[in-house]
């Protein structure tokens, strides 16, 4: 069944759907009308799920690692396929439960610390610098600030993370959408981009085996856990998962910025003018416009915001609305570029935080600075589709701008 197919929404609190149109463009509302009247909501689409909306009742899951799971953090099912014996193939540390999960984060930790991003930023202060020439290239007055910029960046950091060609990244976009943004409808295509990313990774490991090279896959080949190494099955598992999870997520974040700043141009201007804002902006712009619902696995029936969630039963980690809460931020649905106290989800929270949020923080920065330092004024073309992704990852996927 498409999209548009689908029977409509008519009561958010027992039959809500993150696929539709109104909720990809702005879950917001919705958040909010949940939050107020049935603070866990419930639906039978996509295979059933929980989604609780309030900030203490989604971080209380993320750290119940007792009772619930992170086997599958999928928050869509694939349709056509049997859940039970189609699992997602384990990417750690993002699908481990403990006590694995402990030393599978640990090992990735050293490539994703302050230090080691720094030596990214080069990397990445080049590639916009070069993007941007492109876009503001004389004569030109419109561009499309996701599909030209914001989708172009996290899958070349990520290329040079992992040490492969920078002409690859095409086909990091494709896996990437076929397996988070449209798995759920296009299930087949999804299982093709799943075989194909596995062959591409297993055979990069090969290469790295014969030939050690400055990245993380070369890395990951020279660690040991108690003595031996680490399986080539985890390692193309945590690669895949920093495809999978590096780029949608970073490219979504810098997207929404942009259209945020788009559409609001006297924040805009003080970014300009009051540069040493940008820090506090970044984290205001991942607070409101979080992209990232993760979801986890009831291991054993357990109680959640009056609600008994079965076990087997899937809870959606959203993020985005409790960021949003109004008993933890003031003046929540506000976007506040000075924002002072600012304990946002956006990269999760509990054992299972984003271990590259150091990474992801610098691409936004490091975006945005660059966009204004070549185009400080810019704004929404009202004669092009603003379209939005959803599910897992929300955010702009075509962002028309003219200048």
């Amino acid at each position: 069944m498409s999209v548009s197919e689908r029977p409509a929404v008519h009561d958010w609190m027992n039959d809500f759907d993150v696929l539709e149109a109104s909720f990809m463009h702005d879950p917001a509302p919705m958040y909010a009308e949940i939050r107020s009247q049935q603070p866990v909501a419930h639906t039978e689409r996509w295979g059933g799920a929980w989604m609780p909306t309030r900030y203490d009742d989604v971080v209380s899951v993320a750290y119940d690692t007792e009772h619930f799971s992170s086997r599958d953090v999928g928050v869509l099912p694939f349709v056509g396929l049997d859940r039970e014996n189609d699992r997602p193939p384990a990417s750690p540390p993002i699908t481990s439960d403990p006590p694995d999960h402990t030393w599978h984060r640990r090992l990735i930790l050293p490539y994703f610390s302050p230090k080691a991003v720094e030596r990214y930023e080069i990397f990445t202060r080049a590639l916009c610098r070069e993007l941007m020439a492109g876009i503001v290239a004389e004569g030109r007055h419109h561009a499309d600030a996701a599909i030209e910029y914001a989708q172009q960046i996290p899958p070349r950091v990520i290329a040079e993370l992992i040490g492969v060609p920078p002409q690859d990244t095409e086909q990091f976009v494709e896996w990437t959408r076929a397996v988070l943004e449209n798995g759920a409808l296009q299930p087949e295509a999804r299982l093709i981009a799943r075989k194909e990313m596995l062959t591409y990774f297993f055979g990069l490991l090969e290469s790295r085996k014969r030939e050690r090279r400055d990245d993380i896959t070369s890395f990951l080949l020279d660690q040991e856990v108690d003595g031996k190494p680490l399986r080539d099955g985890h390692i193309v598992g945590t690669i895949t998962l920093l495809l999978i999870a590096g780029i949608d997520t970073t490219w979504s974040s810098i997207g929404s910025a942009l259209l945020h700043l788009a559409t609001h141009p006297g924040d805009r201007a003080r970014l300009v003018a009051e540069p040493d804002l940008l820090n506090s902006a970044v984290e205001e712009f991942l607070r409101a416009y979080s992209p990232v619902t993760m979801a986890r696995v009831a291991s054993a029936d357990v109680e959640l915001g009056g609600h008994t969630i079965r076990a087997g039963e899937r809870v959606l980690l959203t993020f985005p609305a409790a960021n949003r809460d109004p008993e933890h931020f003031e003046r929540p649905d506000e976007v506040l570029i000075d924002r002072a106290h600012n304990r946002h989800v956006a990269f999760g929270v509990g054992i299972h935080r984003c271990a590259g949020s150091n990474l992801a923080r610098m691409e936004m920065q490091v975006a945005i600075h660059e966009w204004l330092a070549a185009l400080p004024e810019f704004e929404l073309d009202p004669m092009g589709e603003l379209t939005f992704a959803g599910g897992q990852v929300r955010g702009p996927r075509s962002l028309p701008l003219t200048f």
